[in-house]
């Protein structure tokens, strides 16, 4: 008999089993009761009527697919409106929809980095610019986690195009890269700055306009973001933000851009919907990281060790990937939905409870939540 060309895809399922990092699925229902602490839905309008509505009308108006890729017939009037609309919000020249924030960070970085370039990557950068990097036919250099001097050494004496890579609030504990320090390090250095905002936008900056509005960054000549409309939007996509020239290049040389059907229109009309609530209510913006530090205060009081969130991710830290995935679980019998980061997913190889803030929460559950995960807390967490 021939052999098995996958048997050992059984020794890998027990070694992630004797590890406690066995991942599965859990479809939840329409109706489902549990308190969300676990989703990315910040601005609390995934439900939203206006937005909802939003969806099912571009849908019945434009189809239930964009048809084809962006540069054959996947490219609707709706598409264009939401690249003006969110480019002129978040101060770009002029922003590119894909179909996921994860496609847009693979367009980004590879179409900026031919082979004779130099990217410089934070080594807690999120998996699809780790991807990015790993596609692009740049030479690739990870520096330690925020650390500016080690960007500017690693981008040092390089002759050709360089670029600086980051995510603008890291997704596992929260914490904003130091993005003043680092535009300086780029500038001095001729490199461009490539910022991954997907848990800014919605949350931090002006009424919510991302991290490089915050920092004063947003629309430079040698700042390019991207953004995902999956979190505060409450949508599905991603978006290039960036100068005309850059995105006229992304256009004509980014795989991910050319080769991929485009997004659906009910995404982009809700994405749409979304911005236009959030422009309309900027108060959200500040609810959402008002609801964040009222956690953390609520959990570190407890004795918990817990990262400082500069946005709406909260991280708890568990004694061990086991330990960390019972508390979810608990949790979760207690009506209570919380993340559950364990290796490989967080660089550091330390497990956490991963709680995001939503702007549509009420005080009494927010009290609901902690008074949950502080009584179901394992020992030496």
């Amino acid at each position: 008999m021939a052999e098995d060309p996958f048997g050992w895809l059984d020794a890998a399922r027990e070694q992630r089993a004797d590890a406690g990092l066995v991942r599965r699925l859990r479809p939840r229902a329409a109706d489902d009761p549990l308190l969300d602490l676990a989703g990315n839905d910040y601005l609390g309008l995934a439900r939203d009527p206006r937005v909802t509505t939003a969806a099912g009308d571009a849908a019945r108006r434009w189809g239930a697919g964009a048809t084809g890729s962006r540069l054959v017939t996947g490219s609707t009037g709706l598409h264009a409106e939401l690249e003006a609309e969110l480019a002129a919000f978040c101060g770009f020249e002029s922003a590119l929809v894909l179909s996921s924030g994860y496609a847009a960070n693979l367009a980004a970085v590879t179409a900026l980095a031919p082979r004779q370039a130099r990217v410089v990557s934070d080594a807690d950068n999120h998996a699809s610019l780790i991807d990015g990097c790993r596609l692009a036919r740049a030479e690739t250099v990870v520096v330690p986690h925020a650390d500016p001097g080690a960007t500017a050494k690693a981008l040092a004496g390089h002759p050709g195009p360089a670029l600086a890579v980051t995510d603008a609030v890291f997704s596992v504990d929260g914490d904003a890269a130091p993005l003043g320090e680092l535009h300086g390090v780029c500038r001095r250095a001729g490199a461009a700055l490539l910022v991954d905002d997907a848990h800014g936008l919605g949350v931090l900056g002006r009424g919510g306009r991302g991290t490089l509005d915050a920092a004063g960054l947003a629309g430079r000549e040698d700042v390019v973001a991207t953004v995902t409309l999956s979190k505060s939007f409450g949508s599905q996509g991603g978006a290039v933000l960036a100068p005309a020239r850059v995105v006229e290049h992304l256009v004509n040389t980014a795989r991910t851009f050319i080769f991929d059907t485009g997004l659906a229109p009910a995404a982009a009309g809700a994405a749409l919907a979304a911005l236009r609530v959030l422009r309309a209510e900027p108060e959200r913006a500040e609810r959402v990281r008002g609801i964040a530090l009222a956690l953390h205060r609520g959990l570190t009081s407890a004795g918990l060790s817990a990262a400082r969130p500069d946005a709406a991710v909260v991280s708890v830290r568990a004694p061990s990937p086991q330990a960390a995935l019972r508390w979810a679980a608990d949790c979760r019998a207690a009506g209570l939905a919380v993340g559950c980061f364990r290796p490989p997913s967080v660089p550091d190889g330390v497990s956490r409870l991963r709680l995001t803030a939503r702007a549509d929460l009420t005080d009494a559950q927010v009290t609901r939540a902690l008074r949950t995960i502080v009584s179901l807390a394992p020992q030496g967490a």
